[in-house]
């Protein structure tokens, strides 16, 4: 049998098939038709993910599981229908809900708490009137699928204000009038229902093939380096930095925007940065990453001081909704440029490591990496001069392939 996972990433989607032994089988990946995001490109994506799998993969898949974008959120009426654009990860419109703890990850501009508060507060009444479910981006597509509304998973609600460590959501959310709005929350990989049959016939399915719940894209990443022991980090170099440090402790750190997700009965300690290849994209085409790095002289220091960032606002290690990009002076020579802002992206990932373990986390032993920025090898010596520690290569750098190998129950 096969096993299908999807990732639902800023920019486009992959989909992984893997066997019962996680072996790739086929993969492919489609980009989103426009640059807005909304759910009706979401939907069309995945079907297109879908229709580009060979028939005889879609033949033989028993069961499916989607990752997306963490706090990336949607509001919807009773049959599952989106009531508003989505808001993305990095939206910090809302504001830090002051109603959440501050040893929450969901006291956050950027949480998903913040923006369905947000939503509360500014969308127009006969809206509110409609609302019923409140769902992650994995959670909305996963529905797609199985059909049963509402149901997330402990990865995905976290920074909703679930707690993982009762699993269960905490009173002082509870209490709040959103709460009739929060969905079920299951452990990622579990089982929700067989797919609808219609989705199955469209697309040559087994009937019995099931949907199993997801997880965070950065979770997805780090599920597919093979990183399994206390010590083990994987950074995602993607559109973000984001980092995760395998630890048998928990640790919270608001004010440094550092969370824990639950992975079974161990830790994932992290947190993630704006910085990453978003900012990288702003000033350098593809074709200029691949041609300017090489050029970098990574024995000289490129003299520049920057934190680079497109907007104003940082989550991790500082967490600062109103902090400024830095990102001057800036020479007239590009390579220098791009010295300075890979140069700087690696001081904050070692920033970010100290503090995981200055609070608590497991001393890092090694850092796999993830994310399309792992193919850049100038990045790579600058990040390895800089973090200190062996820096090793993922079993596979794609999130697709650990949200397959979640759904293969490879992972626990």
């Amino acid at each position: 049998m096969n096993y299908l996972g999807i990732d639902f990433g800023t920019s486009g989607a992959r989909a992984i098939a893997v066997d019962s032994t996680g072996q790739i089988i086929t993969e492919t990946r489609c980009q989103y038709p426009s640059l807005e995001p909304n759910a009706d490109d979401w939907q069309q994506t995945l079907w297109a993910l879908l229709d580009q799998l060979p028939a005889q993969v879609r033949q033989q898949i028993a069961a499916i599981a989607i990752d997306g974008t963490s706090a990336t959120v949607l509001l919807c009426d009773r049959a599952h229908t989106p009531l508003t654009t989505p808001l993305l990860y990095n939206d910090a419109r809302g504001g830090v809900p002051t109603v959440a703890p501050t040893t929450s990850p969901a006291h956050s501009a950027t949480s998903s708490l913040a923006k369905v508060l947000w939503w509360q507060t500014h969308l127009p009444k006969n809206i509110l009137a409609n609302a019923r479910y409140l769902v992650h981006q994995a959670d909305w597509l996963s529905s797609l699928l199985h059909g049963q509304p509402g149901i997330s998973d402990y990865n995905n609600a976290l920074k909703l204000g679930f707690d993982p460590q009762a699993l269960k959501y905490p009173n002082w959310l509870r209490n709040l009038e959103i709460s009739a709005w929060l969905p079920q929350v299951l452990a990622p990989g579990i089982a929700i229902a067989p797919i609808q049959t219609q989705i199955a016939k469209r697309f040559g399915l087994p009937p019995s093939c099931i949907i199993k719940t997801g997880t965070t894209d950065s979770i997805a990443a780090f599920l597919a380096s093979g990183a399994n022991s206390p010590g083990d980090a994987v950074t995602s170099l993607g559109s973000t930095l984001v980092l995760k440090l395998f630890s048998p402790v928990a640790v919270n750190d608001a004010p440094s925007g550092i969370y824990s997700h639950r992975l079974g009965q161990q830790w994932l300690v992290g947190g993630a940065s704006n910085t990453g290849g978003a900012v990288l994209h702003h000033y350098f085409s593809e074709h200029e990453l691949r041609s300017l790095s090489p050029l970098i002289d990574t024995h000289a220091a490129s003299g520049l001081d920057y934190y680079p960032l497109l907007t104003a606002g940082e989550r991790f290690p500082i967490n600062d909704p109103d902090l400024e990009p830095k990102l001057t002076p800036r020479p007239s020579d590009p390579v220098r440029f791009l010295h300075g802002l890979l140069e700087s992206m690696a001081q904050i990932e070692a920033l970010g490591y100290q503090k995981l373990t200055a609070l608590g986390g497991s001393p890092v032993k090694r850092i796999y990496t993830a994310g399309g920025g792992a193919q850049n090898s100038t990045w790579h010596t600058l990040r390895a001069q800089a973090l200190g520690v062996p820096l090793v290569s993922s079993l596979h750098t794609e999130a697709a392939y650990g949200t397959a190998r979640l759904a293969a129950g490879l992972v626990t």
